[in-house]
């Protein structure tokens, strides 16, 4: 009797539906740029670390990939997701970002002799945090911090600001100032009034407040300057593409929120815990993914910080 259900039983697990890899989302934001939007959660070995949000710009020469996701998997996502919209092959690689799940793509683009373009400032940040997003990336995907394949871009320019015209599109590459990471810089399309930010504007979720990396006013005051911009389309670090005007509810006046009133608590002298007491209860932000986990971490990273001064 066994032996008769052994085959029909093979034959169910040959049917049965596997688990379904992981797929980042295009969004269309102009004619010619677009958003990849990867998952809003964790770094898991299934995104590869792509819980980030990218974007690409069809130029008359090719395509203009702005940043390199996390790993070479995450890395072949980007380039398959390219593929689906146009194609024209990715000649350049921009990397704005910091952390690991920005950058630590490049290998795989370098390999195929793609070059990667980055301001010196960011790729100076990213060799001080390099060992920070091993360790990051690697308890999320899996796998030793020291197996990582690790490039850094191959070519780098000095100073806050470069202009560029790859394919007939004007850009300009931005240090405005620390934000989640030291060194994050921002991409700049002018004619089309696009705005790449990565990790100074999260969308859809809340931004996290990271000890002895993210400085919360330096935050603010670059999260300003882009919006000396006047940009009319945002691709944000983390979450969907937007207006401004999203931009600034879901970042901007949450940072101006945490220094008002963590600067608040700290003048009338109310200790650390009660100010984390009391801010959480506050719901305006709640309507933001990820509130529960960060919002009491961010007000007490908030509160040491200002309380330094």
């Amino acid at each position: 009797m066994l032996a008769k259900l052994l085959p029909a039983a093979f034959c169910l697990f040959l049917f049965m539906p596997s688990a379904q890899a992981f797929e980042p989302v295009t969004a269309k934001v102009t004619e010619n740029v677009y958003a990849i939007v990867g998952e809003s959660g964790d770094r898991t070995p299934e995104n590869q670390g792509l819980n980030v949000t990218s974007g690409f710009i069809i130029t008359d020469a090719g395509v203009v990939l702005v940043d390199s996701a996390a790993t070479e998997g995450s890395a072949k996502m980007l380039e398959t997701t390219v593929k689906t919209v146009t194609d024209k092959p990715i000649i350049d690689v921009i990397n704005i970002g910091v952390q690991d799940h920005h950058w630590m793509g490049n290998s795989y683009f370098l390999e195929q002799k793609i070059p990667v373009i980055a301001l010196a400032h960011t790729v100076e940040n990213q060799h001080q945090q390099e060992t920070m997003n091993r360790m990051r990336l690697s308890s999320g995907i899996g796998g030793k911090p020291e197996d990582l394949k690790v490039e850094y871009a191959s070519e780098t320019y000095d100073g806050g600001e470069k202009n560029l015209t790859i394919g007939g599109v004007e850009m300009s590459l931005l240090y405005l100032g620390d934000a989640h990471f030291p060194g994050d810089a921002v991409l700049w399309l002018p004619k089309e009034k696009v705005v790449f930010t990565g990790d100074i504007v999260f969308n859809d979720r809340m931004l996290g407040v990271l000890p002895d990396i993210s400085n919360v006013k330096d935050w603010q005051a670059t999260f300003k300057k882009v919006a000396e911009l006047k940009p009319e389309h945002v691709i944000p670090g983390h979450g969907n593409p937007s207006d401004w005007m999203t931009a600034q509810k879901n970042t901007g006046d949450y940072l101006d929120w945490l220094v008002a009133e963590v600067s608040k608590s700290l003048e009338e002298m109310e200790d650390l815990g009660d100010t984390v007491k009391r801010l959480s209860a506050d719901e305006r932000f709640n309507f933001l993914q990820m509130h529960e986990a960060l919002n009491g971490r961010n007000i007490h990273q908030t509160y040491l910080q200002l309380e330094a001064e």
